[in-house]
């Protein structure tokens, strides 16, 4: 999807209580859902990576668009859709329906390099 004016963002995401729950298989249903997500908002999902406890996006959003409500919106579907699941790595460490800290990160990319923050999502050491 090509947007004419977006604003490059860097978000990361860390599992509630920074419980090591991720496994390959999690993080590419996660990134399933969060590009669903993305394209259903209008976002670009330019790059997703993960490690155990916690994942990084670089999205372009149109800047009409509030950070808090695309990022609302990326943690509560994708932990509703990802608990659905049962995955079990996630059900014997995480209780209740969180999956996500309540915290997150979310930093402006307008002056570095896209390439150097594409690169570090990509190099992530992700599970096997």
């Amino acid at each position: 999807m090509c947007l004419c004016i977006a604003c490059p963002f860097h978000l990361v995401f860390v599992t509630k209580y920074r419980h090591k729950v991720f496994t390959k298989k999690v993080l590419k249903d996660l990134h399933e859902i969060f590009a669903d997500i993305c394209r259903k908002m209008r976002v670009s999902l330019e790059e997703f990576d993960g490690e155990r406890d916690h994942v990084h996006l670089l999205i372009n959003y149109p800047p009409t668009q509030s950070v808090s409500k695309l990022v609302n919106a990326l943690k509560g579907a994708s932990s509703r859709r990802i608990r659905k699941k049962g995955y079990e790595s996630i059900c014997r460490a995480l209780w209740g329906k969180n999956l996500w800290s309540p915290s997150y990160f979310a930093g402006s990319c307008g002056g570095a390099p896209l390439a150097k923050i594409r690169e570090y999502i990509e190099n992530q050491q992700t599970p096997n």
